[in-house]
């Protein structure tokens, strides 16, 4: 295990919370963890999208459903490891990736790298005013700037939809 992983989570219950904060494991990875959460939730979707055929918006639903529990484990490893926004919590990265998902057009694996693309372009640029969030106490800073990004790259995925680039 990574001194990262095990120096921020060692005196930490593993528990409901923080399986659900780090999306599974996904925010465990040793390197990248974000992107490794972002992909996590992209493993999610694709059955829903091309197996039980989910519209894109659903997916803004879901991660609007997720948005309360998402806050609330963030808050709870946060507090647990001491930090104020530790590297392992990624279920933002799942709201935010959802997010960017529901502004497709059409769900097709190029929808899903462009999604993905995006989404991680906005997160890690952080453009006004997503930075200011990251302000906001605990779990809702943590979570709320990745919504902001997701809802960005949202606009701009479906701009390209509509100019059929996916």
């Amino acid at each position: 295990m990574s001194e990262r992983v095990s120096s921020g989570t060692l005196g930490m219950k593993r528990g409901p919370a923080f399986w659900f904060a780090t999306w599974f494991g996904c925010g465990l990875a040793p390197k990248a963890p974000g992107t490794a959460g972002s992909v996590g939730a992209l493993v999610v979707a694709w059955p829903l999208a091309f197996y039980l055929n989910w519209p894109p918006m659903w997916f803004g639903i879901l991660a609007v459903a997720i948005l309360w529990p998402a806050i609330q484990s963030a808050t709870a490893v946060a507090v647990g490891t001491g930090r104020k926004d530790p590297q392992i919590v990624v279920v933002d990265e799942v709201v935010g990736q959802w997010l960017t998902l529901a502004g497709a057009t059409r769900l097709n694996p190029l929808a899903f790298l462009f999604a993905l693309i995006l989404f991680r372009l906005f997160d890690v640029w952080k453009p006004p005013p997503i930075r200011r969030l990251e302000l906001l106490p605990a779990g809702t800073g943590i979570v709320l700037d990745d919504a902001l990004a997701g809802i960005y790259g949202a606009v701009i995925l479906y701009v390209l939809g509509r100019f059929s680039v996916y």
